[in-house]
């Protein structure tokens, strides 16, 4: 074999590794699943428990919601007439579906210039950052997944003022987040994660 064939080869199978995992996890309804496939995910998440005081379950629940552990997930295009696309619905990206604006002062805030909201270790950070001024801010429990989605969603001043008051699907869906957050929290107490 030539060198440059070999060459060539080796610089394919680099490529081919060197974008990173972005597609979900296998099976979104076991954490211990999640988390034995994806070991990078429980180093996130325990990080953020130990720097912000999260808990795992309720992140994992957001991120489900958000973006069903998809790291480059985004909102689907708007069109116009039913055919010309108008751009996305909003700037929302990567894992924890961060909006441009609120990710650009977090990462003013913590000086995390080269975090990126499709790598699960920043999105985390940037959650239990969120999360955190949600309690601050509106008294919201770091566990209580329900409103901690509510003001995710609506942000502090819209979760203050109760606008998810008017959007009853909104309102379903933090139901689920925190029946998904339970599962898991239940789900996770019998993992035998290292």
């Amino acid at each position: 074999m030539s060198r440059t064939l070999r060459a060539l080869i080796l610089v394919l199978l680099v490529a081919s590794c060197g974008g990173g995992q972005t597609s979900a996890p296998r099976e979104l309804d076991n954490a211990c699943g999640i988390l034995r496939e994806r070991p990078q995910y429980l180093k996130a998440f325990r990080n953020v428990e130990r720097k912000w005081g999260v808990p795992m379950h309720v992140m994992m629940a957001t991120i489900h919601q958000e973006s069903k552990f998809i790291a480059d997930a985004r909102t689907p295009f708007r069109y116009v007439a039913g055919v010309i696309p108008m751009g996305r619905q909003s700037s929302a990206f990567g894992y924890s579906q961060a909006l441009d604006a609120t990710w650009e002062e977090y990462l003013k805030d913590q000086r995390r210039r080269g975090a990126k909201r499709d790598r699960i270790g920043d999105a985390t950070d940037f959650m239990g950052w969120y999360m955190n001024q949600t309690r601050d801010r509106n008294g919201v429990s770091l566990s209580d997944a329900r409103n901690q989605y509510l003001a995710y969603h609506e942000g502090h001043t819209g979760f203050r003022k109760q606008t998810y008051n008017r959007k009853a699907w909104l309102v379903g869906v933090a139901g689920k987040v925190e029946a998904r957050s339970q599962m898991y929290r239940g789900q996770i107490a019998g993992c035998r994660l290292r």
